[in-house]
């Protein structure tokens, strides 16, 4: 059974992470869907570490509401 892990590539922190607050989220992609995850569970093994999934629409409109 494939994992959102291994289906997500291309895994990066976002730009609009927060160093000094150690907010610091990764954002990955497959096509048409984008995953965002916690950078601090990065010791967790992938298949209990949690994903949110997106399609790529509604990751966009999430980032025009905050503001970007």
């Amino acid at each position: 059974m494939t994992t959102w892990h291994e289906y997500m590539t291309d895994w990066h922190k976002s730009t609009y992470t927060h160093w000094e607050e150690n907010a610091c989220v990764e954002i990955g992609a497959a096509p048409g869907l984008v995953g965002i995850r916690d950078t601090k569970q990065w010791a967790l093994p992938d298949e209990n570490r949690p994903i949110l999934v997106l399609p790529a629409g509604s990751f966009t409109a999430l980032l025009d509401h905050l503001g970007r």
